[in-house]
């Protein structure tokens, strides 16, 4: 295995904040925190400190066994749904603290790789409308219907903070298939919820952006961005950098080549400093561009619902015959045959 490839399989954290108030939520729903913590491979102990974080597998899968040994499907969706943007510790903070939900939500996804790696969210400003698209992408986690159901719940709480409590999305995206119990998502966003969809996505109003956040602080934030960008860099979370710029390719995939120049500019670095960076870690922008799109393919042949024809698009070529020749040269296989011997990664967890 390359290096290149070593790097991807890194375990990826979520800060322990994402967990706040876990324990208590499993109790009130009847399950046995102990056992559900323990056969997820998770120190409770680690759960009192915020800024400690958490290997993210295990996090996503506490949510599905407690799903399971609760005996409610819809656990994530009701833990996202009464969790409030302060319990996400500093992250939550940039939003809270930010002047207004437009520049929340950037701030939110700028900082995001600090607080969260394997994973992406963009804010996708388009005309009328926006997306926030978030989506974990480290391939060895194939379990995660219920970090999307409640993640999405926690972002929609952080954007009532400015649009009032009644607010409600134009629409919910989810990747995974629809589930049996899903008309509680629509009272729940209180909005129309599609699955089978390319990503975990809000849809809203882009006149929203502007409206001011109540607990706007340009002191405090300053403080909190300083503070995740040295938690970010700390011993125990991968580089930010790298999944900051993942996050950016991943962003631009869908205009076709990302440009390393329009990210360089976006992450307020210039060009070469930016190919030193990444050369310091063994990376080149080319060949990360080519990992995400590797990363990526994989993650969308896992949705069965996708049609393979789709995924060119998706991942930027402008030709099928393009990313057939590249998955070939990742896999040795045709997307159909890798599809084929991987199955269906939404299917349910098996029970112990």
């Amino acid at each position: 295995m390359d290096s290149l490839a070593r790097s991807s399989e890194r375990p990826a954290g979520v800060l322990a904040s994402a967990a706040s108030g876990l324990i208590e939520f499993i109790a009130d729903e009847g399950g046995d925190a102990d056992r559900i913590l323990g056969h997820s491979g998770i120190d409770p102990e680690r759960l009192h400190n915020p800024t400690l974080h958490l290997d993210l597998g295990q996090y996503c899968r506490v949510f599905e066994v407690a799903a399971q040994q609760t005996g409610n499907p819809n656990f994530g969706l009701r833990f996202g749904s009464q969790f409030r943007p302060e319990s996400l510790g500093l992250l939550g903070y940039v939003g809270l603290c930010s002047d207004t939900l437009g520049q929340a939500l950037r701030n939110v996804v700028r900082m995001f790789p600090c607080h969260q790696q394997g994973s992406t969210l963009q804010l996708v400003e388009l005309g009328e409308y926006s997306r926030l698209d978030y989506q974990v992408l480290h391939g060895a986690i194939a379990h995660k219907r219920q970090d999307a159901e409640l993640s999405l719940g926690m972002f929609a709480n952080l954007m009532r903070q400015a649009l009032g409590q009644r607010w409600a999305p134009e629409k919910v995206h989810f990747e995974h298939a629809q589930p049996e119990a899903w008309h509680e998502h629509c009272k729940s966003f209180d909005a129309p919820v599609l699955f089978n969809q390319p990503s975990n996505s809000l849809i809203f109003r882009s006149q929203l952006l502007g409206r001011s956040m109540p607990g706007r602080d340009p002191r405090l934030l300053t403080l909190i961005l300083e503070s995740m960008q040295k938690l970010g860099s700390s011993g125990d979370a991968r580089p930010a950098l790298v999944d900051e710029v993942k996050g950016q390719i991943h962003q631009q995939l869908a205009d076709g080549d990302p440009s390393l120049e329009h990210i360089a500019e976006q992450l307020r670095l210039p060009v070469w400093t930016l190919q030193r960076r990444l050369s310091d870690q063994g990376l080149s922008f080319t060949a990360l561009v080519d990992l995400v799109r590797r990363e990526l393919a994989t993650h969308y042949l896992q949705q069965a619902s996708l049609p393979i024809s789709e995924l060119a698009v998706l991942l930027g070529y402008s030709e099928i015959s393009a990313f057939s020749r590249a998955f070939r040269r990742w896999f040795a296989v045709s997307p159909r045959q890798w599809r084929q011997a991987h199955g269906n990664a939404d299917a349910p967890l098996s029970r112990r």
